[in-house]
């Protein structure tokens, strides 16, 4: 069968057997072809690099987790666009995940159509290019406020919101407000995301969690 008239396929990843019933039937259910695999090695002796498809792989497995495969994919050449998924989304973890070219990264448990969204742009686009484009989301960051940009940085460094009104002086309620402003102006659906954006961005150094430069320097 031509490329171009594959189903689109979506492999699933997760060792959570129910976890990934579920969402293998949401797949079908909006006729998407899904494939399920309870660990990283399996999905990697079946993975077709050629298909039309893109991955839905789960952090924290035993034996192989979601890093690991990551990192044995593109040792193998296999280009696939990966989105993984995590109840444990700590910021290392999410920096490592879009620092080896992960196209999104979400929260369990997560929106049904937030899933959808996500797994169906990755199906659109090309291996390795970002959904939403650089400048786009260098405009979103250079239309925060001086005190919202003050708040991007430490989120995205892991900082908890009483640690963050500690750094500014301001109370948590004040960080709480400042932090939901910057994710609706950031169009950001979750902490992963944001993170993403600025290691797209290179606003911040992906090993050290460090800024690399001034937020309004394009």
């Amino acid at each position: 069968m031509p490329e171009h008239t594959q189903q689109q396929l979506v492999y699933v990843v997760d060792d959570d057997q129910g976890m990934l019933d579920s969402t293998v039937w949401l797949f079908e259910s909006m006729g998407l072809k899904a494939l399920p695999f309870t660990n990283g090695q399996t999905f990697l002796d079946a993975c077709d690099p050629a298909a039309a498809a893109c991955v839905l792989l789960d952090v924290r497995m035993p034996g192989m987790g979601g890093l690991a495969v990551q990192d044995a994919m593109r040792e193998r050449g296999i280009g696939l666009p990966v989105i993984f998924v995590s109840a444990h989304a700590d910021v290392p973890i999410v920096v490592r995940a879009f620092r080896g070219g992960a196209v999104d990264f979400i929260e369990k448990p997560y929106n049904e159509q937030l899933l959808l969204d996500s797994v169906q742009r990755a199906l659109n686009q090309r291996p390795g290019v970002a959904s939403v484009s650089v400048p786009e989301v260098q405009q979103r960051l250079d239309r925060l406020t001086p005190r919202e940009q003050d708040i991007v940085l430490p989120l995205v460094q892991g900082f908890s919101n009483r640690e963050i009104a500690e750094q500014l002086g301001v109370s948590v309620k004040t960080v709480d407000l400042y932090r939901s402003r910057v994710m609706k102006r950031m169009q950001a659906d979750s902490l992963p995301a944001l993170v993403g954006m600025l290691v797209g961005l290179g606003v911040i150094d992906p090993f050290t969690l460090q800024p690399l430069r001034d937020l309004r320097v394009s």
